[in-house]
């Protein structure tokens, strides 16, 4: 039988242990976590695959254009007085709380309509949709940081920047999104661009 300090040696200190242990824990629910992630995504996307393009635009939730492209423009094109919007202004422009999770939800099916657009014009369109998966990948990322900011209570006095970026990267979704079925499907555009 081994000495207690033989042991030490092979297995390190009770202390290495539970690091050791709580190392393997962390990885193992990130790795879950990942997992229920992209399984999520990718039922999501079977679902999207399978619904026409008029299903596609019904999905469509409504959101303060007007004000999510005052947002975007004044962040992605600064001028000489770059505290122009105030936070309150700010969180009006892109209809509050619940415009942003409006904006995030409409980014999946924004997605799905660049996917839908690979029957006219493949090239463009995979470029585009990566492009787009980008964007959302920042709105979520936003979207994330509001929510996390509203919950702890500190969103109002820390939002203004994701807010601004969830705003941008909304922007620049929809925007590449109508400029790709301008080129694409010029039949398709009055009624897309009437849907966002």
């Amino acid at each position: 039988m081994p000495s207690t300090g033989a042991c030490n040696t092979i297995w390190g200190t009770s202390r290495d242990v539970d690091s050791h242990f709580m190392s393997i824990l962390v990885l193992i629910v990130a790795f879950l976590s990942l997992s229920g992630v992209l399984l999520h995504a990718h039922l999501r996307q079977r679902r999207f695959s399978s619904l026409s393009w008029n299903d596609l635009l019904a999905r469509l939730g409504p959101v303060p254009t007007d004000g999510i492209t005052t947002v975007a423009l004044d962040y992605l094109q600064p001028s000489k007085g770059q505290l122009v919007i105030q936070t309150d202004d700010l969180w009006t422009l892109v209809g509050g709380a619940n415009g942003i999770a409006q904006m995030r939800e409409n980014a999946a099916t924004l997605l799905a309509l660049a996917g839908y657009a690979q029957q006219w014009n493949f090239h463009e369109s995979v470029i585009v949709a990566e492009r787009m998966r980008h964007d959302a990948l920042t709105l979520r990322k936003a979207t994330f940081k509001i929510a996390l900011g509203l919950f702890l209570n500190y969103g109002r006095a820390r939002g203004p920047l994701y807010v601004q970026e969830a705003a941008s990267a909304y922007y620049l979704m929809r925007t590449r999104l109508l400029a790709l079925y301008e080129t694409s499907h010029a039949g398709r555009y009055p009624a897309l661009s009437a849907a966002l």
